[in-house]
């Protein structure tokens, strides 16, 4: 079996599908793996790491490509509209991809997959079942976004984060917002109570409630008899009077944040507006917004993506494009385990050929192609 680490062309990424960690356990499981030059720089990893674990380094995509079985990528494989090489082109048919393809929002690129015989599978469909965690995907990436959404506040936010005594007075700790607790949200209430924040979170589930305090932070939610848990553990969108309600609630509670952190996605869907312009509006100049929804459209009405835009009453609303590539080492070394997993129980440890059990939930939630057709439900007629 031979696997193929390409290098990421997209704009703003920096990740790549592999580390030196992983490609040495696909050796030693019976793998040959080929790495294009220059895939790990921006990760920090060298060739010469990859060639010490054992992979072979080849000199552009093409070479990396045209004879691989296995594709592993952080996102979709680039297309010649998109400025091109044509990476699905240069794969043969019958390979087998991995990466997070947002399969949704890129159904012309599915059918390409399907009409080139590419196996794929949509890494960020994996299952939230408890045997699948170590393939999650979108929480390992949620959590270094989390963590590292709260350093970006910290870093254009004027004043200090914690209470500090001093001769010449006492500087008080600032007021840390969350706005939605899923892993994204948990590890920035925690990174934001290290530096001594003072921490509220809000969710539209109520289960989360002790998992916020858990963290040593308040919880403010609306009193409602509407559950906000949707499918697979992920939130659900609510209805009108409830919006009206979570939008008095965080109107009142916004005028005394100096920082708000939101994270509020629903999948398949633009992400829930949580900030509006009135909101913007009473809150206080200095105080800074990090948007880490800013790429599905955006959790605040005046946030860009790529951009750090100021407000007329000097709020600063910052919406940093593709945030766990700011991490990128970690980010990929995560991100290469998570496909690791995935793969490991499929490998064959007699003959190191990797045989796919399409009976198997956690294939049967991530395929998207298979034998030149289309098969997910999400996307065939009649799915949902």
């Amino acid at each position: 079996m031979k696997i193929a680490i390409p290098k990421e062309r997209r704009e703003h990424e920096k990740r790549v599908a592999a580390s030196p960690e992983t490609v040495k356990k696909f050796v030693g499981l019976g793998a040959e793996v080929i790495v294009e030059t220059g895939a790990g720089e921006t990760s920090s990893f060298s060739d010469d790491e990859f060639k010490e674990a054992g992979a072979s380094i080849a000199g552009d995509a093409a070479a990396a490509l045209k004879d691989a079985d296995v594709i592993l990528k952080v996102q979709r494989p680039l297309t010649e509209a998109e400025g091109g090489p044509d990476e699905v082109s240069l794969m043969k048919k019958g390979a087998i991809l991995l990466s997070v393809l947002a399969p949704t929002q890129n159904k012309d690129q599915v059918q390409a997959y399907a009409d080139a015989g590419i196996e794929a599978h949509a890494m960020e469909l994996v299952p939230r079942i408890s045997r699948a965690q170590s393939m999650d995907v979108l929480s390992s990436q949620s959590n270094l976004a989390g963590y590292k959404a709260v350093l970006d506040a910290a870093a254009v936010y004027g004043k200090g984060m914690p209470m500090m005594m001093t001769a010449a007075g006492t500087i008080a700790p600032a007021k840390a917002f969350i706005m939605g607790v899923g892993v994204a949200g948990l590890q920035a209430i925690a990174t934001a109570r290290r530096l001594g924040a003072i921490v509220t979170a809000t969710d539209v589930r109520a289960a989360t409630k002790e998992q916020v305090e858990s963290l040593g932070a308040k919880f403010i939610m609306v009193e409602s008899d509407e559950s906000g848990d949707g499918d697979g553990g992920y939130a659900k969108e609510m209805s009108d009077d409830y919006k009206k309600k979570q939008a008095e609630l965080v109107f009142e509670h916004v005028k005394k944040q100096d920082i708000v952190i939101t994270t509020a996605l629903i999948p398949g869907r633009d992400a829930p507006i949580l900030i509006t312009d009135e909101m913007l509006a009473v809150m206080k100049p200095g105080s800074v917004i990090v948007d880490l929804a800013v790429e599905a459209g955006g959790n605040v009405t005046q946030s860009k993506p790529g951009e750090i835009v100021e407000t007329s009453n000097g709020v600063l609303i910052v919406g940093h494009r593709n945030v766990p590539s700011r991490l990128a080492s970690d980010a990929s070394a995560l991100y290469a385990k998570n496909l690791l997993n995935f793969l490991q129980p499929m490998i064959n440890k007699e003959n190191g050929a990797l045989e796919m059990d399409w009976e198997d939930e956690i294939i049967l939630g991530t395929g998207l192609t298979k034998d030149g057709k289309i098969v997910h439900p999400l996307l065939t007629e009649g799915g949902n």
